[in-house]
C-alpha cells in the first residue's frame, strides 16, 4: 500500500469514528498531541484529541444507528515526503464541514496531527 492509500484509509477510519460514535477509533487516527480547531455556531473551538473523542462518543445514538451516516468526499490529498494535507467535505450531525487534515509520517506510519474545520452550512 502506498502513502496516499494509507492516508485515505485513515480518513475512512476518521469518518467511521464519527459515524459510529467510537472514541477509540478517534484515538487510532489522531496523534496524541493533535488539535481540532474551528468555529462552530460562531464560537471558536480548540479541542485536544481527548476532547474530540469525548465529543464523538457523546453522540448517542450514533449517526449510523439513526441511519444518518456521515457522508464524505475527499476533495484533495497531497503527499510531500513525510507530510500530507487532505481536504474532506463531510456531513455530520446535520452540518456540512470542510475539513483540512494535516498528516505526519512517524515511525509507526501516518497519523493525523491537525484538523481545521470550516462550517459550510448548518
Amino acid at each position: 500500500m502506498n502513502d496516499k492509500e494509507e492516508i485515505q484509509n485513515l480518513v475512512q477510519l476518521y469518518v467511521q469514528s464519527m459515524d459510529e460514535s467510537d472514541p477509540e477509533k478517534v484515538r487510532q487516527v489522531f496523534h496524541t498531541n493533535a488539535k481540532v480547531v474551528g468555529y462552530l455556531h460562531g464560537d471558536f473551538l480548540e479541542m485536544s484529541v481527548g476532547d474530540f473523542a469525548s465529543f464523538v462518543e457523546a453522540q448517542k445514538p450514533s449517526p449510523k444507528e439513526k441511519n444518518e451516516n456521515v457522508v464524505f468526499e475527499i476533495l484533495s490529498c497531497d503527499v510531500d515526503g513525510t507530510t500530507a494535507s487532505v481536504k474532506v467535505r463531510d456531513k455530520y450531525l446535520g452540518i456540512t464541514f470542510l475539513d483540512t487534515l494535516s498528516f505526519i509520517k512517524v515511525e509507526n506510519g501516518w497519523t493525523l496531527y491537525n484538523k481545521l474545520f470550516h462550517v459550510e452550512s448548518e
